[in-house]
């Protein structure tokens, strides 16, 4: 039994519209965003949280779907059922789960997302006989099955290897807060109490989440009741786990690396219990809601659309060492159009990752985004903007923060080339130079830079340098200069945003066969004899034919591994050695002057 009418729904929810439904003696709040004619998305919350922990996922679904959260009966602003033991029983979460789901969409399957005891209750929802039909999918993140971690369990005790006893003890550890939690009135009053008032301080400190901002208000009442969630049901069901527990709908899993109460091993044989399954992992902590709803959404999105659409995938799986680093991450590349930038994109999106390629010519980044799509990245955007307008890239950022989120990797790519010696390049040249491969790199780093580390969740900032910043040259001084200044840059931003997780790197390429010698310019000569010294430069270059795919490798490495400097071509490491143990020599051979 159900009735609605327009609310707020809770924080983050404005113009969500509010239902109550009725069921098993309890009332649930029940809000609802989004086109009741599209598919339908339910959202349930976890401990001890409240259905408003996913208002920042369900704001980025609400325009593809019919969006639906809940509060857990005890939760929020439901009500609780009376006594409360043996009131938070799975076979009665599953009756408040199918009311719901009959009053939002009586006509068609839900696709079910749970998070933390939301994914617990998911898990009984989708193996269970009487929810066949009513259930299309489930995205499932930090809550496994308690009838899978009963066998979890078994199996490891009735087989004791050193390494499942490992686990066994790890995950033990983890799990310390289960026994606390089965302690008689004793939770509850430090709910009710110091706890209640201290969590979200201590949630905002460990998953570093602005101090504050907890969405729950209801908090202590929520805590209190729900530790029945676990006396009525996690001894039950480690003692006797079902045996035919197994996923009778598509599931995807999404693993946070950095979950405190979960180990990854726990998912090891998942498989087995969900035949249909699609894992994901992400270098995130506990509470992926709040910390990471941007690459939640596009996957639950992608997800569903896919059974939507009755197609196993719509993209290639993420595939290289660096999948499980990078896959979902929101990777944005300037000069993007062509060579190393093209080439970083699509390494990028091979790993799965969600990409926004960046250039000044509408074609190619067009092209990038495009073939980015076909690769396997997850998603794949072309924005047009010029690096050097401050502007612009201020209100790149701010777009891409309000529609795509927080830019997990940012890499400063765009840049010119120009020739000539200091006395011909005159100061128009200069400027245009360092707008381009120095204040690019700066308004890219102000502006993405700034809100990565406002998010708290860290990132990494990639700059393009050159070879050039570690060798003089008589014929490349604004060149070289402004490459110079983006590896002092780099070195600069590294040891100050090293205390935000936020790791940078210079990457120093050496001659690679890209189209920068087709664009560069020669300072101090006519139009035909630059056209000339171009074509002869790009016959050089094409000679070495050194890949940009191999910058863009090194590039995905240096992220990986958080290194700082980077010189890629044998010539640039030989550069760079000598920059260090004889920069006599370097000086003398800027001196010689190149044949052109």
């Amino acid at each position: 039994m159900s009735s609605s009418t327009d609310g707020t729904g809770g924080a983050g929810l404005e113009g969500a519209r509010e239902r109550w439904v009725r069921t098993g003696g309890v009332e649930l709040c029940v809000v609802e965003l989004g086109d009741a004619a599209r598919p339908t998305v339910v959202l349930v919350h976890g401990y001890p949280d409240s259905k408003e922990v996913w208002a920042e996922v369900a704001g980025r679904l609400r325009d593809r779907f019919h969006v639906v959260l809940y509060d857990v009966r005890g939760h929020g602003r439901s009500t609780a059922p009376q006594p409360l033991r043996g009131g938070f029983t799975l076979e009665k979460l599953t009756d408040d789960f199918l009311a719901v789901a009959d009053a939002v969409s009586p006509d068609a399957p839900v696709h079910l997302v749970g998070h933390d005891w939301g994914s617990v209750q998911g898990w009984e929802f989708v193996t269970v006989p009487r929810t066949e039909g009513r259930v299309a999918s489930f995205t499932t993140i930090s809550g496994p099955s308690l009838d899978h971690f009963g066998h979890w369990i078994n199996d490891r005790v009735a087989r004791p290897t050193p390494r499942r006893v490992a686990q066994l003890l790890g995950q033990g550890t983890r799990s310390w807060y289960v026994g606390a939690l089965h302690t008689p009135a004793l939770p509850e009053a430090l709910w009710r109490g110091p706890l209640g008032k201290r969590w979200p301080k201590m949630v905002a400190r460990l998953e570093k989440l602005p101090s504050g901002s907890y969405p729950t208000a209801s908090l202590p009442t929520d805590a209190a009741h729900g530790t029945w969630l676990y006396r009525d049901n996690v001894l039950p069901r480690m003692r006797h786990p079902r045996a035919d527990a197994f996923a009778h709908v598509p599931v995807q899993l999404i693993t946070p690396t950095g979950d405190a109460y979960l180990s990854e091993r726990l998912y090891d044989d998942l498989e087995r219990w969900a035949p249909r399954l699609v894992r994901h992992t992400l270098a995130a902590k506990h509470w992926v809601p709040r910390t990471r709803p941007d690459q939640v959404s596009s996957w639950i999105a992608e997800f569903v659309t896919a059974q939507e659409e009755g197609a196993p995938a719509r993209r290639p799986a993420p595939t290289g060492p660096y999948a499980q680093r990078f896959g979902g991450h929101l990777v944005l590349v300037t000069g993007a159009a062509s060579g190393i930038g093209r080439a970083t994109a699509f390494a990028f999106a091979e790993a799965g990752a969600r990409v926004v390629a960046v250039d000044r010519d509408p074609a190619g980044v067009a092209r990038t985004a495009e073939m980015a799509r076909l690769v396997g990245a997850a998603e794949a955007w072309s924005e047009v903007v010029d690096v050097s307008d401050e502007q612009a890239m201020e209100k790149l950022a701010a777009k891409v923060a309000a529609e795509y989120g927080v830019v997990d990797v940012l890499v400063n790519n765009a840049g010119i080339g120009l020739t000539g010696s200091f006395m011909d390049t005159t100061t128009e040249d200069w400027k245009k130079v360092l707008d381009v491969n120095l204040w690019g790199v700066i308004h890219g780093c102000r502006t993405f830079g700034r809100q990565m580390a406002e998010r708290g969740q860290g990132g990494h900032i990639v700059n393009t340098a050159s070879a050039a910043a570690f060798q003089p040259s008589r014929v490349l001084p604004a060149y070289s200069t402004s490459k110079a200044a983006v590896l002092m840059l780099s070195e600069c931003l590294r040891a100050e945003l090293a205390g935000q997780g936020i790791g940078v790197t210079a990457i120093c390429p050496g001659i690679v066969n890209t189209n920068i010698t087709a664009t560069a310019r020669f300072a101090g000569v006519p139009e035909k004899e630059q056209q000339r010294r171009r074509a002869k430069a790009s016959r050089a270059y094409g000679m070495r034919n050194y890949p940009p795919e191999k910058v863009a490798d090194a590039i995905l490495r240096a992220v990986f591994h958080d290194q700082a400097v980077v010189a890629v071509t044998p010539e640039a490491r030989g550069l760079k050695l000598l920059s260090r143990l004889s920069p006599r020599m370097l000086r003398a051979l800027a001196r010689i002057e190149p044949r052109l």
